[in-house]
């Protein structure tokens, strides 16, 4: 099938089939921001280049303070060494955890890229700084692991004097267009995860010709993956799967409630970092970041209702991944080597339950999913249940079906995996 230069037939375009089987994939922010590796608690750290030198509260009473009046955001580029980098230790890390595709910021809003492009000469990684194509060596390293890899790409720049200037066509045909193909072309990304899009239309972007080639002409024509964020008028709206942003789920293109019931009708992916910045911030606490249950149900919570996570990790400036971050992603690995049953491969379930339960199903199977705790009870409604067994667990159930539905009810005298805190029942049933 061949796409045309319209909404209407781009967003014909079916996702992927292997993206929405993966559920789970890793964000990484990871830059010259990674330096300084600060913001107010709340906020996000990779946006120092603009709240730092445009009056933020916070941001700019740090830098004067840490580094002076005339230390400009681009000196921090030859500070950034990356010196314990090892690509294939972090794959290593993300397979652990269970994920499917890890997706690179190829360049944040600050213009800064992660590869030697011809478009970004001496403000890119191999130019100045550490010297190195990151984009290359963790590709090589995703696949090797066999993961799928991505780049997210901003299309907006602070400082370029063209948008500066109000000239996004001018720009988008000069520079963001060409570096997208520069990218896809030398890198064949599975996924293109744009941002910065906020300011312009889609029009203004030329977001359809681009896409137009993506989806018609390019090394990835068939395999590539994209997000909605093409132009002020498309989250939600148009393009590829929905992007929501711990927890927004819409920005401004669609009114929320609107947004909200789109979740169950549309592919969608939730993204956040176990902190709450997405680069590395060294004014967060260990009580900023979720802890190991938190993150199962935040991954458990998504997928049941049809939606992928894609977990942020934010890197240190040398290349290390904070411990308490690598101790939570082998949680969530841990966890889903016994549980990944009901988690990769599934769909929405459709079922009514009690609350803080789940369901995932796949085939003519049912999982729900749930805390165990003292007593605990589970309740679907409109479900004859005709065996269950816990996954990983021999664990015994009481199950009482009722005319309204069906309660199960877990017993086990120690809890399994640690303070996870969550099991998997696998249910042969019927709808009543």
């Amino acid at each position: 099938m061949r796409f045309s230069e319209t909404w209407e037939s781009l967003n014909s375009r079916e996702i992927p089939e292997w993206y929405d089987n993966a559920k789970l994939g890793i964000f990484i922010h990871w830059g010259i921001y990674s330096v300084p590796a600060y913001a107010p608690k709340g906020q996000y750290a990779e946006w120092y280049g603009w709240n730092a030198f445009n009056g933020q509260a916070g941001y700019e009473a740090h830098h004067k303070r840490v580094y002076g009046e005339n230390f400009c955001y681009n000196d921090f580029a030859p500070m950034w060494k990356a010196e314990m980098f090892d690509a294939g230790k972090w794959a290593k890390l993300f397979k652990r955890a269970g994920a499917k595709y890890v997706v690179l910021v190829s360049k944040h809003h600050d213009a800064f890229c992660l590869w030697k492009s011809r478009y970004s000469t001496n403000w890119n990684s191999v130019d100045i700084g550490p010297k190195r194509d990151f984009v290359h060596e963790l590709f090589e390293a995703v696949r090797e692991q066999g993961m799928k890899p991505g780049v997210y790409y901003s299309l907006y720049e602070w400082y370029h004097p063209l948008l500066t200037e109000k000239k996004p066509e001018e720009y988008a045909d000069a520079k963001m267009i060409p570096e997208m193909k520069e990218l896809v072309n030398a890198y064949r990304p599975s996924i293109l995860y744009t941002d910065g899009e906020w300011d312009y239309t889609s029009e203004e972007w030329h977001s359809k010709e681009f896409l137009a080639w993506l989806f018609n002409e390019s090394v990835v024509k068939d395999e590539i993956v994209v997000n909605d964020r093409w132009g002020k008028d498309c989250r939600g709206v148009n393009g590829g799967y929905l992007s929501c942003e711990y927890g927004e789920v819409n920005s401004g293109a669609l009114d929320e409630e609107t947004a909200q019931k789109n979740l169950m009708g549309r592919k969608w992916e939730e993204t956040r970092s176990t902190g709450m910045s997405f680069g590395a911030n060294r004014n967060e606490e260990a009580e900023d970041y979720l802890k190991e249950d938190e993150l199962i149900e935040l991954l458990v919570k998504t997928v049941s209702k049809g939606g992928n996570l894609l977990l942020n990790v934010g890197p240190n400036a040398d290349g290390t991944i904070m411990p308490l971050v690598e101790e939570r992603l082998i949680q969530l690995g841990d966890w889903l080597k016994v549980n990944g049953e009901a988690i990769y491969d599934t769909a929405f379930a459709g079922l009514s339950l009690s609350e803080g339960a789940y369901a995932t199903k796949k085939g003519d199977k049912t999982y729900v999913i749930f805390r165990l705790e003292p007593d605990k009870k589970v309740f679907i409604q409109k479900m004859k249940v005709r065996s269950a067994k816990v996954l990983g667990h021999d664990a015994a159930l009481k199950i009482e079906n009722t005319s309204e539905g069906c309660e199960i009810q877990a017993e086990l005298k120690n809890p399994i995996l640690r303070g996870s805190g969550f099991i998997t029942v696998e249910i042969d049933g019927e709808a009543l």
